[in-house]
């Protein structure tokens, strides 16, 4: 691997540094400061510029210029080993991205996910309940971080909770940027596609008040959703629905009880600041064990003061942006009562996340409950002891012991 400090204008290999824990490379906070628009060659298909700043990270992220769909189904310069696929909604042409969220936008408004917020408590409070009873230590993440947000995207949906085994193979392999081959990430997709098709049959039959129903429903009333894009809709509903929150959750909990637990004392004596907490939380756990997916510039584009010229490959950092001195005081500490906060790790423009709104009601449900009830809550190993999956497209913990 190139030396990340080389000087600046050369090329750099990127990654700097394999991270999967809750650090961040200190290369991105020496290129903010100078060279903040730089050439890397990444792991798969060549040299791509990185950005590492917050206003230029937000610019590129809302630059219809700077295009993932003009990058899907090709070898352009990325992290990952497979390319964008252009079936998946963030490869699709704009027009069809924006026709397809519309279609499910309505399902996670504001107003929507407050009304779901007492389901969601409730199931909260029931995770809490049985580990309670059961005693501790526990693993926090099959206890209630993963269990919490799959309940709720499954409830929604209308998908069985019983068949979370089929999507959860699903997921793993197709977040898997080493750890499955292409044949077991085919395998596992072809499985996910055929129950999907089965339950999507079934719920034509007999639908109920879920948002699969919705779906169907707009579908056969003629909205121009073919069967393919709905069975992609709900795929990638249900496994954004749980495999991020369920990261996010266990990072921001190994933050809080790692170390000086002052913070995590402080939100039990301080209910209230729960919302900041989770928005600063989000600010410094990373969330993408690199970068995301590559845009291509389908013509010549300004960023930073440098020119990316047409057909060029731009990807950047959420969690370097988010760590930007330039906006964020103090960045690379953890400020619970942090009044300006705009941070990115929903990203920005038209592929801001739809399921923001969900994934903050779920964190700060899970953490005021916590804090609430299990104010003694502890890791029950060394922080430095946790272990954090391999091999993965995003940051999440293999187990998280605790007792209390």
């Amino acid at each position: 691997m190139n030396c990340p400090h080389a000087a600046a204008g050369a090329v750099r290999t990127y990654p700097f540094g394999d991270r999967v824990d809750l650090a961040l490379d200190p290369a991105y906070a020496e290129l903010r400061k100078t060279e903040p628009v730089v050439r890397v060659r990444m792991p798969y298909g060549g040299e791509a510029w990185l950005l590492t700043r917050h206003a230029d990270v937000k610019k590129a992220s809302a630059d219809p210029r700077l295009s993932m769909h003009a990058g899907a189904d090709r070898d352009v310069p990325r992290a990952a080993p497979r390319a964008l696929d252009s079936v998946g909604l963030m490869g699709m042409p704009p027009a069809d991205h924006a026709r397809l969220r519309r279609l499910v936008s309505r399902a996670f408004t504001a107003r929507r996910v407050a009304e779901l917020r007492p389901r969601i408590a409730e199931i909260t409070h029931g995770l809490i309940d049985g580990l309670v009873a059961d005693g501790g230590p526990a693993d926090l993440v099959q206890r209630l971080a993963l269990p919490l947000p799959t309940a709720v995207i499954c409830e929604m949906l209308g998908i069985p909770h019983d068949d979370r085994h089929i999507f959860r193979a699903f997921t793993e392999a197709l977040m898997s940027a080493s750890r499955h081959t292409e044949e077991e990430v085919a395998a596992a997709a072809e499985e996910y596609a055929d129950y999907l098709r089965g339950y999507v049959a079934k719920r034509r039959e007999r639908p109920e008040n879920d948002l699969l129903s919705a779906l169907i429903e707009a579908q056969d009333e003629g909205e121009q959703l073919s069967g393919d894009e709905l069975l992609m809709l709900v795929g990638g509903m249900l496994i954004g629905g749980h495999e991020t929150t369920a990261g996010q959750l266990a990072g921001q909990i190994a933050l809080l009880l790692g170390g000086d637990r002052a913070r995590w004392e402080e939100l039990c004596a301080r209910p209230a600041l729960v919302p900041s907490a989770v928005e600063e939380l989000l600010r410094i756990v990373p969330l993408w064990s690199s970068v995301g997916p590559s845009r291509v510039a389908t013509e010549d584009v300004e960023i930073g003061g440098v020119t990316i010229r047409a057909g060029e490959a731009v990807v950047y950092s959420l969690a370097s942006a988010n760590r930007d001195e330039d906006v964020f005081e103090d960045p690379d500490s953890l400020v619970l009562d942090r009044a300006a906060n705009p941070h990115l790790a929903f990203g920005q423009g038209p592929h801001f996340c739809l399921g923001a709104p969900l994934a903050r009601a779920e964190l700060q449900c899970a953490i005021e409950a916590l804090t609430t009830r299990l104010p003694a809550l502890r890791l029950a190993v060394p922080q430095e002891d946790l272990a954090w999956h391999e091999g993965m497209l995003v940051r999440g913990l293999v187990e998280l012991p605790v007792t209390w």
